[in-house]
């Protein structure tokens, strides 16, 4: 099914394959942290990243509860965007011998997860409101707010590799 199949014709529609894309994303980037937890050499890198992982452990059971309480069953749908991103930060980051280039391309890659997932939180969290459904929107911003924080941290983290670069 496509974004804009024929199959969504209310935005009740749009917002369960909305949750279903985010479900799906959710459950890659639970399976591709490990990786970059492992090729990450900066140890607060690794450490940010093996946090996350437990964060979206918890995301994975948020999206569940919403799907639970929206009445019905928690699925995922393909998502080629995310599938896209972290392929993208799987080829980058092979390509990297330097150690201090791959924790700069492992950040990257991190944030544009991270901004791909703000979007979708932002978006169910508002079509959630709209459809008066006011207990899954809350639900869903305890994700975006972990979500945010998440890439305020990767920010600061690529400012202090540019600025620790620079002063060598």
């Amino acid at each position: 099914m496509g974004f804009f199949s024929k199959d969504i014709k209310s935005l009740d529609d749009l917002f369960v394959h909305t949750l279903q894309d985010i479900y799906y994303a959710e459950k890659q980037i639970e399976k591709s942290l490990p990786d970059m937890i492992s090729k990450a050499t900066n140890p607060q890198l690794k450490q940010g990243f093996e946090k996350h992982l437990d964060e979206t452990k918890g995301h994975i059971q948020r999206v569940e509860q919403v799907f639970q309480m929206h009445g019905v069953p928690a699925k995922g749908v393909d998502c080629p965007a995310i599938d896209g991103i972290i392929e993208e930060a799987d080829e980058v980051a092979g390509d990297v011998d330097d150690k201090q280039v791959l924790d700069a391309a492992l950040i990257a890659a991190a944030q544009a997860v991270e901004h791909y997932e703000i979007t979708r939180y932002g978006t169910l969290i508002e079509w959630a409101k709209q459809l008066g459904r006011d207990d899954c929107a809350s639900v869903l911003k305890q994700n975006l707010e972990e979500e945010k924080a998440t890439d305020k941290k990767l920010t600061e983290l690529a400012e202090s590799k540019v600025n620790l670069q620079a002063a060598q």
